[in-house]
């Protein structure tokens, strides 16, 4: 009997921690759902109330102009006619009359002038030989008019003797003795002649000489050559010249010739007469300018060839012997361009983010000639009327809401 109350109670005691463990299992599922619910509602009440971000960007329309791809190198300033004058004719430089920094005008100014004693004494003697060879060229002629008229009257007394013999009025004999003085007379006359002649040539190289003495003399005398300034004078009076020993450098200002050197590789880009050449000196920039000379070889050694251009009356300032800074415009073309700052690389593509509306665009582009921190566009869905990122486009991707901050030029 006890044994069977001992098992009741026990019975009674599981079925009420039974009934308790349920109970609380009742209450923290439903804390938990609660909890849950009121979570869940509290996060979309936050998402919905927190506004969305926008990356603040500057913005700017593409602009159609001319890229130019340039090829950037110094050259030198020369004068484009140069002229070192020596003495004609070997002799003592006795006097100057041109000193550095003179501006001198071809055929009128005088430069210096060398010893003329000895020329004036030849000039003096060929003046002789002239006059000698004048009177032997008389003598010849007179002696020709008195062997001419001898002949004349040789040739009549010959015909009438002739017609004499005919007529059976004369001997054989004597129509041959004055057949011979005929044919002397006749001989003489062509002698007469040559000795004329041979006068005559002497007359002319007398003429000739007197002439080359005359020029010699006046040579003396050194004219300048070319219109100019003298830039530099490498002797002094009383010093001794000789033709192909310059003492005098003439240069003319008024026309210049850039000379630059280029790598060979760009050889065939240059054509003469076509490539445009921009030069600056000192700040001052001179453009419009072409390639008047091309080198006709590349030199195999320094893999370089020469270019040249041009500059008429160049303004004040440029000077030869001036270092210019030159720009060789190798190719230039009308295109649509945006700045080189807005293109990107994603994905090893080039890329530039267009805004519509509030939202970015990503547009793949293929790009050309890169002038003055503008890029050309080549191919790539781009207009005019387009909204190019120039600024913040670090930030953007495909559909990225942003702000403009700002439209440029």
């Amino acid at each position: 009997m006890t044994q069977n109350k001992s098992t009741e109670k026990k019975s009674v005691l599981i079925n009420i921690i039974g009934f308790i463990l349920i109970f609380l299992i009742i209450i923290g599922t439903g804390a938990f759902l609660f909890y849950k619910s009121n979570h869940t509602q509290a996060a979309e009440t936050t998402e919905s109330e927190i506004p969305k971000t926008r990356v603040p960007v500057v913005v700017t329309n593409p602009v159609r102009r001319t890229f130019e791809r340039i090829l950037a190198t110094q050259g030198n300033i020369e004068a484009k006619n140069i002229a070192l004058v020596s003495p004609r004719i070997p002799g003592t430089i006795e006097e100057f009359f041109v000193d550095e920094g003179d501006k001198v005008i071809a055929g009128e100014t005088k430069l210096f002038h060398t010893d003329a004693i000895k020329l004036e004494q030849t000039v003096t003697i060929r003046e002789n030989d002239l006059a000698v060879s004048i009177c032997t060229e008389k003598q010849a002629k007179a002696s020709l008019e008195k062997v001419t008229a001898d002949f004349e009257k040789a040739e009549l007394d010959f015909k009438r003797f002739e017609r004499l013999l005919k007529q059976d009025a004369t001997t054989q004999d004597v129509f041959e003795q004055q057949e011979s003085s005929y044919k002397q007379l006749a001989a003489s006359v062509k002698v007469s002649q040559a000795q004329v002649e041979l006068a005559s040539e002497r007359v002319r190289q007398a003429q000739a000489a007197l002439a080359i003495a005359h020029k010699d003399l006046d040579d003396t005398t050194v004219i300048a050559p070319i219109n100019g300034v003298i830039t530099m004078r490498l002797a002094e009076p009383g010093e001794t010249g000789s033709p192909g020993m310059p003492v005098l450098r003439i240069e003319d200002p008024n026309i210049l010739e850039i000379s630059a050197f280029l790598p060979a590789v760009y050889y065939p880009s240059v054509i003469k007469n076509q490539t445009e050449m921009k030069v600056t000196v000192s700040g001052i920039k001179i453009e419009n300018q072409t390639v008047s000379y091309k080198s006709t070889a590349i030199n195999p050694k320094l893999r370089t060839f020469e270019v040249k251009c041009l500059i008429k009356n160049p303004p004040d300032g440029i000077a030869p012997g001036a270092m210019a800074e030159v720009e060789i415009v190798l190719e230039s073309r009308e295109g649509l361009g945006v700045p080189v700052t807005s293109v990107q690389k994603r994905a090893n593509q080039s890329v530039v983010f267009t805004t519509s509306g509030d939202a970015a665009s990503m547009k793949t582009i293929k790009t050309g000639i890169e002038s003055e921190g503008w890029i050309e566009i080549t191919e790539g869905q781009i207009t005019e009327s387009n909204q190019i990122v120039s600024m913040g486009q670090d930030m953007l991707n495909e559909g990225t809401l942003v702000s403009i901050q700002k439209e440029t030029d």
